[in-house]
């Protein structure tokens, strides 16, 4: 169940917006490389284990058969001895003096390698003094190590008799003082410190081995490769002795020449392996030093990494035992290493998302020059960003995401609170000399700087996620001016509107600059000077970034729905704008329409001259794609109100009035109103047709009404029953017949070639 909820977390965690869904295709295709790569580790390393395995259990097989070989011959030997002593007269005897003479040569030969073991211990000495003038090339360093090696076993045999002595024996041995004055622990203690010099020696040799290859000094490199070789043989016969005398202890101690030899485990071999690595890692520590500083140069700053394993594998392969897998041993020692050290930096959450790319970045680079070398990506163990890489990506573009989001969020916050502060600051007239938000620019300067980023990391899946992240930050930006304008209008259209003027008036300043924002976004032609708008900019730079499934299946739609967008908004502040008039100007002035007051009334003739002023003062600071919109808003709406006086309390048409003329007085104003704005006034007034339609259902005969509403309904298959009713109840001949035999036409269909328009779906 942990694992479901840990899978049902990571999938939340990956599709939190419906346009996430799009990536399931691209996830997929990543979870199955990832799977593939894992698959193919899974497969090398079982191999490897499978290999190991097998050998292993051939060496245990081999190994029990010779245990088993000894141990029967040993008790043959042991057999035969056992019966040579009965078979051989006076063996004890014979025994004895053979022990005893055993014991005087072993005896000799121990006096006679101590006496001259000071002399040969000097003769070293000398040698390694000389050496140590000629470090780059150590002439003596095999005849040095031969000697050495023998005093070592000089002492180890002695040491091994003390031992083995009766403690007045040891006494008499320790304090044994040679003619020189030195006792026999002195010279063991001396021979400790040349020993240590002659490792410092061959310390020096492995740490500058990749050196002494590149300056073909291969005389030495072969000889410290034969040092290190014979050290390593004859550790494992130390070791297989520790291991006989612990599993076969009784058996081992009735053979002496078993014992014989050195008794200690001297790791040359691992010295040389721990050498390897101390280089990379002393390497690896001015990478990391050079990388805080510029992570732009990574490349550069691992150049000696592949100059020396190809020096390894040019080099050094055929100067070293083939058993050793030189170059093998060397690529795995550096690849753990890069691996840590890359490692560190993606955890570092301290380095900047430049870093991080870096890491990114280099991954690719370094498995196709270790290619090079001859290592496939699945040889190299671990992987390199522990099969991250994906991860990395996320972790990266997120960066750049959440950078864009806050940012947004502030530019957002502020101007939010500009609006509900009624701030007139927030906004100015541009030098194109229309209202304008001041935030407009940053916007889009926010997001051509992000581009960059993304576009520096020359992958195209980040960008795809960043410039997904900026079409929901316009997207969501777009929202929340469509909420905040409906909640500002909300105050003065509710049951309870606000009566302020002054703020109406900025509510107003602050619908134009909000509308020409939107228009700027999109216009590629601002006031006709051929510049193109911030949307044409952007598209054009996210263009030469995303990938090419991006561009073709996904940008066009973005791009649509950001515009259309813009469009609803300014279209949508136009609206608030003119309804706020109506509001807030005329609502005295509409109270009265159709009622008795409206036939001695000029009160079109006020309407048309507020427009006038209202235009005079914000028609030049409108956008110009926005100054036909304002006025279509107006002329729309002036209808809509005029269209819904009919619910005026009192009002109502007799027959004795004079009704249509007192309409056609008021359509006369207004037209000649619009008749100013040629073809668009033109239009208009065509729209105002509704009002003859409207006409003819006061003016027909109670018996005709039913059919005036169907050719009605037939100009504007919009028209409300509803509206329809209350113009029905003005007439003072009003009966329930009238209105019943209207709703038995509107429950019949319309004809399907029945004009749209809307203008009447919005009288109610």
């Amino acid at each position: 169940m942990a694992h479901v909820a840990s899978a049902t977390a990571k999938l939340a965690e990956l599709l939190r917006h419906p346009e996430d869904l799009d990536k399931l295709p691209a996830l997929k295709a990543e979870f199955t490389r990832k799977k593939a790569a894992v698959d193919g580790q899974l497969r090398h390393g079982l191999k490897e284990q499978l290999e190991l395995t097998q050998a292993g259990m051939s060496s245990i097989t081999d190994g029990q058969r010779t245990v088993n070989l000894i141990k029967e011959e040993m008790m043959k030997i042991d057999k035969l001895c056992v019966e040579a002593q009965h078979m051989i007269q006076d063996f004890p005897h014979i025994n004895l003096v053979a022990q005893t003479h055993k014991n005087f040569e072993s005896v000799e030969q121990m006096r006679t390698d101590v006496e001259t073991f000071e002399a040969r211990l000097d003769q070293l000495e000398a040698l390694l003094a000389e050496d140590a003038q000629d470090t780059a090339n150590l002439p003596n360093l095999l005849p040095i190590h031969y000697g050495l090696t023998q005093l070592r076993d000089i002492r180890d045999e002695a040491s091994a008799q003390i031992k083995n002595a009766p403690d007045s024996a040891t006494e008499l041995i320790d304090n044994l003082t040679l003619e020189s004055g030195l006792t026999v622990q002195d010279l063991f203690a001396r021979l400790d410190d040349v020993v240590e010099w002659f490792d410092r020696h061959i310390g020096e040799a492995c740490i500058n081995l990749i050196e002494l290859v590149q300056t073909g000094n291969d005389g030495l490199v072969v000889r410290l490769a034969v040092i290190v070789e014979e050290e390593e043989k004859t550790d494992k016969k130390v070791k297989a002795l520790q291991d006989a005398q612990k599993e076969f202890g009784d058996l081992a101690a009735r053979f002496k020449s078993i014992a014989q030899g050195p008794k200690e485990i001297r790791g040359y071999k691992e010295k040389f392996i721990t050498s390897i690595g101390y280089v990379c890692s002393a390497q690896m520590d001015q990478v990391r030093d050079d990388f805080n500083e510029d992570p732009d140069k990574i490349e550069k700053y691992f150049k000696w990494y592949f100059n020396n394993l190809n020096t390894v594998k040019l080099g050094m392969v055929h100067l070293m035992p083939t058993k050793w897998k030189i170059l093998e041993t060397y690529t795995n020692i550096y690849h753990k290493q890069m691996h840590d050290l890359l490692m560190a930096f993606a955890d570092d959450e301290g380095l900047g998302p430049q870093y991080l790319l870096a890491v990114i970045n280099w991954a690719d680079k370094y498995y196709a020059k270790m290619q090079k070398l001859g290592f496939s990506e699945e040889q190299l163990q671990p992987h390199l960003l522990d099969n991250r890489s994906a991860e990395l990506i996320r972790t990266y573009r997120q960066v750049i995401i959440s950078a864009v989001d806050q940012y947004m969020e502030r530019i957002n916050n502020q101007d939010r609170k500009a609006f509900l502060d009624q701030d007139r600051t927030a906004y100015e007239i541009n030098p194109d000399g229309i209202f304008q938000t001041r935030s407009l620019g940053d916007v889009w300067t926010l997001f051509s700087q992000n581009i960059g980023v993304a576009a520096s990391s020359q992958r195209p899946d980040v960008a795809d996620g960043v410039v997904d992240a900026m079409f929901r930050a316009l997207v969501s930006r777009q929202r929340m001016w469509t909420a905040l304008i409906e909640e500002e209008k909300a105050k003065y259209s509710g049951p309870n509107p606000t009566l302020d003027g002054e703020g109406v008036a900025v509510f107003q300043e602050w619908l134009v600059a909000i509308a020409n924002d939107q228009i700027i976004c999109i216009d590629d032609d601002i006031e006709g000077r051929g510049r193109a708008s911030f949307l044409s900019v952007f598209e054009r730079e996210v263009t030469a970034i995303v990938s090419q499934d991006y561009m073709i299946d996904k940008l066009p739609k973005h791009i649509d729905e950001v515009k259309n967008g813009y469009i609803d908004i300014s279209s949508k502040c136009i609206s608030i704008f003119c309804e706020l008039i109506f509001l807030t100007d005329f609502k005295p002035i509409l109270s009265k329409f159709f009622t008795p007051e409206w036939y001695t009334r000029t009160d079109m003739a006020s309407i048309i001259i507020t427009f006038r002023d209202y235009l005079s003062d914000y028609e030049q600071q409108l956008h110009r794609s926005l100054r036909d919109l304002i006025i279509d808003s107006l002329a729309d709406e002036l209808l809509i109100q005029y269209l819904g006086a009919v619910h005026n309390k009192g009002a109502k048409f007799r027959r004795t009035d004079q009704f249509a003329a007192k309409m056609k007085d008021d359509l006369l104003t207004a037209f000649d109103f619009f008749r100013s704005y040629g073809e668009q006034g033109a239009d208009i007034m065509q729209r105002w047709r509704a009002v003859q339609e409207f006409l003819k259902l006061l003016e027909c005969d109670k018996s005709q009404v039913q059919f005036a509403y169907v050719e009605f309904k037939n100009a504007y298959r919009d028209v409300t029953i509803s509206w329809v009713e209350a113009v029905l109840k003005t007439r003072d001949d009003f009966d329930r017949a009238m209105l019943n035999a209207v709703k038995a036409k509107a429950a019949e269909p319309v004809g399907e070639d029945a004009p749209l328009d809307p203008i009447m779906g919005r009288v109610k």
